[in-house]
């Protein structure tokens, strides 16, 4: 009976261990992910439109007309936050003032 107790404590201190270096790998790709340079952050055309205040489908126009940049995965369509940014910006004009 001492003989199970003991082979049981061993299988439950080797599960332990493996359960923390199962732990500390993913802490460690946690880390690398983090440390990326890239922050960029993808928006769906629903936040994209909702922000541009235009329709999906004046995206999807945009999209046709090459006016933006996008990602397709699948039937996902997503935007580069600083492309949309670079697109907004693109339209600047600056104010138009008479000399007195």
């Amino acid at each position: 009976m001492n003989e199970l107790i003991l082979a049981d404590q061993e299988l439950e201190v080797g599960f332990i261990g493996k359960l923390d270096a199962m732990l500390e790998g993913i802490e460690k790709m946690g880390a690398s992910c983090k440390a990326s340079p890239s922050k960029e952050q993808f928006l769906t055309d629903k936040e994209v439109s909702a922000w541009l205040k235009v329709s999906r489908r004046t995206l999807q126009d945009y999209r046709n007309n090459r006016m933006i940049a996008y990602y397709q995965l699948g039937g996902k369509i997503l935007y580069k936050e600083s492309d949309i940014e670079r697109m907004v910006m693109s339209g600047y004009r600056n104010a138009y003032r008479l000399e007195t």
